[in-house]
């Protein structure tokens, strides 16, 4: 597993982690959730052994990721493309699994299904500066699997994508779950972590604030649902935590027109623990 403990660090005097304990474990999607500047990409420097803990302790695999022998462990898909966008789609995988100690008629198997999986085998001879950002962001995904990690860290994953290449790279972060990684899948988008994660883990400020499954932070934090009824063309809204009750309730008074209920979701809980919406 992943674990981190007690974890903090600061850039001099400012301290953008502290004290992060939890643990990742293999074959689950573990939501980092917060706004950015929040600490996730400092997170994921620290769990990579680029930057070195001011306080606590990161394990990996049972390892020190600044070992090269722990971070085979891991694979990175960091925020700003890790791509050489003169070669093609496929050198850059080539190139990386070479890096990784991947050679001979294994990497170029490896190399193109990789490929196929992520969409980019008709393009894969064209160089990656032609491509579209939806494009760049999956060969980046699929660099960070080259090597078949234990773990999977994705750092803004969907940035500057569109909703198919969304969608796309959705099925792929699942599809390694099924393969029994774990991801630590680090986002500022709600509806993401919502639909993806297993657990999410809700930061701000450098600090954990929350970790439950999205049922249980919905219970605890997301509050009343939001029920809006129409009756004879004027709107009315409640709020409520019974909504089939209030419902039923609200028609025995007199026909209603329609209803449409809004249930609590994550941007909720973020409100609740924190005080304020996500931001940029």
């Amino acid at each position: 597993m992943i674990s981190l403990d007690q974890l903090s660090f600061a850039y001099g005097a400012r301290r953008v982690l502290d004290r992060l304990s939890f643990d990742l474990h293999p074959g689950e999607i573990l939501g980092l959730l917060g706004p950015n500047g929040a600490g996730k990409s400092t997170l994921m420097a620290l769990l990579t052994g680029l930057l070195d803990p001011l306080e606590g302790r990161v394990r990996v695999a049972g390892g020190d990721p600044r070992q090269p022998q722990t971070r085979r462990h891991l694979g990175l898909a960091p925020q700003e493309l890790g791509l050489y966008e003169e070669l093609s789609a496929r050198e850059n995988l080539l190139f990386f699994g070479r890096l990784q100690g991947l050679w001979g008629e294994g990497l170029r198997r490896r190399t193109e299904d990789l490929l196929a999986e992520t969409g980019l085998l008709e393009r894969a001879s064209e160089r990656v500066g032609t491509f579209s950002g939806g494009m760049k962001r999956r060969l980046n995904l699929a660099v960070a699997l080259v090597h078949e990690p234990d773990f999977l860290l994705l750092d803004e994953a969907t940035v500057g994508v569109d909703p198919q290449s969304r969608m796309a790279l959705f099925e792929l972060v699942e599809r390694q779950r099924l393969a029994g990684r774990g991801v630590l899948y680090a986002t500022h988008h709600m509806e993401e972590a919502q639909r993806l994660c297993d657990r999410v883990a809700v930061m701000d400020g450098g600090r954990l604030l929350a970790l439950d499954t999205v049922p249980a932070l919905l219970e605890r934090h997301g509050g009343a649902s939001r029920l809006e009824v129409v009756r004879q063309g004027v709107s009315q809204a409640v709020e409520t935590r019974d909504a089939l009750g209030e419902l039923a309730r609200l028609q025995a008074l007199a026909p209603l027109d329609s209803f449409t209920l809004r249930p609590p979701d994550l941007e909720q809980v973020f409100l609740h623990l924190t005080g304020h919406g996500l931001r940029d």
